[in-house]
């Protein structure tokens, strides 16, 4: 199996480069006579597409999708769906002109040294952020799926440029979390998140922030410990959504600080349910859903491509050089991000949900 496929029973393949043809997804596994159609897909999509705001990249994709097989008259068949969306919007100039000069924070010269200079570097290839509208079809099956077990993925714009949000309801969250550019349902946070992105565009440069995501109504028990847990799934699955460098469960890394009595989550019992009084694990223990509201946190870096003069070498002549990237690039990728990590935390929660057997 590549590095290019996930999953068990719901399998994702993930395809295609930035300045390629097209970019999309294959999911196997999907079980047949799940309501779906392209416009289901396209809600998705249109959320992360670029071109929308200030505040994201000036490349203007349509990003229609195309589903080519695996559904039949509204619903899955059964069979690999496979999705895509053509590139059109591509000027690959720039990247000529930067081939033997590696952009500080990608993956150029990594690349150019696995692939043998093989590798499409037009764009990134297929380590840019484009890929990830393939993450997002995928997303869109497994949250038909998971709607049958009234699953619910939810996520937002926690942080951005050190500017937090203050602790929303699940209800605001649901609401206002696509509301406006930055994608945060505390309104007064929202507007200080885009003057500093706006403010760090200005300068050529790009800030980064941390987007939270929140599962409702998981049942109790979901999880393959202990090299297949649901939480390190879901850790391997959102570490591979570019510029993505860290992510946390529950209190996370705030727990290690605490005393055991401090981050312990007491059991009750709520209306002859078992429940627990406080949400410290983030809804999973032992690699196990609780039932709690699992809650995680994903860490994005700044943004590599940025218009400040930045030092590198010439690969060829293995002599200093300075760059400025030139091109279409977000400030910050955390708007975008939001409907990314749904659709990743959402297929992997199908695999999952899937492997226990909740649904055929």
């Amino acid at each position: 199996m590549t590095g290019n496929i996930i999953g068990e029973r719901f399998v994702v393949v993930s395809f295609g480069e930035s300045h390629g043809r097209c970019v999309g997804a294959v999911v196997d596994g999907c079980p047949p006579g799940i309501p779906l159609t392209e416009e289901d897909v396209q809600v998705e999509l249109d959320r992360r597409r670029p071109g929308q705001s200030l505040v994201t990249t000036t490349r203007s994709e349509e990003d229609r999708v195309e589903i080519l097989s695996g559904v039949f008259n509204g619903y899955t068949t059964g069979a690999p769906i496979l999705m895509l969306v053509w590139n059109k919007d591509v000027d690959s100039r720039p990247y000529e002109l930067l081939r033997n000069k590696p952009r500080p924070g990608h993956a150029d010269y990594p690349a150019q040294v696995k692939y043998r200079g093989f590798n499409d570097y037009r764009g990134g290839g297929r380590f840019s952020g484009r890929i990830t509208a393939g993450y997002v079809m995928a997303g869109a099956v497994a949250k038909k799926l998971l709607a049958k077990l009234g699953i619910e993925v939810l996520a937002y714009s926690l942080e951005i440029a050190g500017i937090r949000a203050r602790a929303m309801t699940v209800e605001q969250i649901r609401n206002n979390r696509y509301a406006n550019e930055v994608r945060c349902p505390d309104f007064e946070a929202a507007e200080e998140m885009k003057k500093a992105v706006l403010a760090a565009r200005k300068q050529g440069d790009s800030v980064g922030g941390i987007v939270e995501c929140v599962v409702l109504n998981m049942p109790v028990g979901v999880g393959e410990p202990v090299f297949s847990s649901l939480d390190s799934d879901i850790a391997r699955a959102v570490l591979s959504i570019p510029a993505v460098k860290g992510v946390e469960f529950g209190r996370g890394f705030e727990a290690a600080r605490l005393r055991g009595s401090e981050n312990n989550d007491p059991y009750t019992v709520e209306d002859g349910k078992i429940t627990t009084e406080t949400n410290n694990s983030g809804g999973i223990l032992g690699g196990l859903s609780t039932g709690a509201p699992l809650v995680l946190r994903v860490a994005f870096k700044p943004a590599s491509s940025i218009a400040k003069p930045q030092k590198t070498v010439d690969i060829t002549t293995k002599t200093p050089a300075e760059i400025i990237v030139p091109g279409r690039h977000d400030p910050t990728v955390v708007p975008r991000a939001v409907p990314v990590v749904e659709s990743v935390v959402a297929f992997v929660l199908a695999d999952h949900v899937l492997r226990s057997g909740l649904l055929q």
